[in-house]
């Protein structure tokens, strides 16, 4: 438990987390950095930033179809 706690501490900033978070959504990702992010990275950050990131993504995609649909295009 005491290595949850001090991983929770790392002092990596939320911008870094959401550029980190951003490329796994692409699927981008060497496995050197990936390395290093899992040991920087504080995993507060990470969930709250899939989250965000997962959110921002369907809102995109709903935004989008509702665009294309009251364009005329999809008819």
């Amino acid at each position: 438990m005491s290595d949850l706690k001090q991983a929770a501490q790392r002092p990596v900033s939320f911008l870094q987390t959401m550029r980190a978070v951003a490329w796994s959504f692409f699927g981008v990702r060497r496995r050197a950095d990936w390395e290093q992010d899992s040991a920087k990275l504080n995993p507060v950050h990470v969930i709250i930033a899939g989250v965000a990131g997962a959110v921002l993504f369907v809102l995109g995609i709903v935004l989008l179809v509702r665009w294309v649909v009251s364009s005329g295009v999809a008819v």
